[in-house]
């Protein structure tokens, strides 16, 4: 089971925040490895997203393919759970904290996974730990740029 953990702050009021991390079918112009993401399906706060990306492990090159459900709680968090897909366990966690003092925000991402796949022990924790680092600061740039069409 690899853990991972990663935040940061942007001067992007909520809001504005909410509305790039819930824009799933867009994730796929800044997320790195991200190559398409899709909202299939939306009921009230729970969207079916069907996601293919790219992982890479040292020279091994692999193609992932999920299919998620992401369930929103407005302006607070993001939880996303895997329905089924390349990973065995695949979890993750988006909250959002307002921060008083500037009128941003503090995004905190924290996840769980288990691929399907061999991923070798502690290199593989640095290197997902690194792809979790390398997304935060594309969301974080993204954000920081403003959610303009072009960005």
């Amino acid at each position: 089971m690899f853990e991972v953990a990663s935040s940061g702050e942007v001067r992007a009021a909520p809001a504005a925040v909410w509305k790039v991390l819930t824009n799933y079918d867009r994730m796929s112009e800044f997320v790195p490895d991200l190559k398409t993401s899709k909202v299939l399906s939306r009921t009230g706060n729970k969207a079916i997203i069907e996601q293919f990306g790219v992982a890479s492990f040292l020279f091994i090159r692999r193609d992932i393919h999920l299919i998620v459900q992401a369930t929103e709680e407005a302006m607070t968090s993001i939880d996303i759970s895997l329905i089924t897909g390349d990973m065995r366990v695949y979890e993750c966690r988006w909250e959002l904290v307002p921060v008083p003092e500037t009128g941003g925000t503090r995004i905190v991402y924290s996840g769980r996974l288990v691929p399907k796949f061999y991923v070798p022990g502690m290199l593989g924790a640095n290197i997902i730990r690194s792809d979790i680092e390398r997304m935060m600061k594309a969301v974080l740039a993204r954000l920081d740029r403003g959610d303009k069409p072009g960005n």
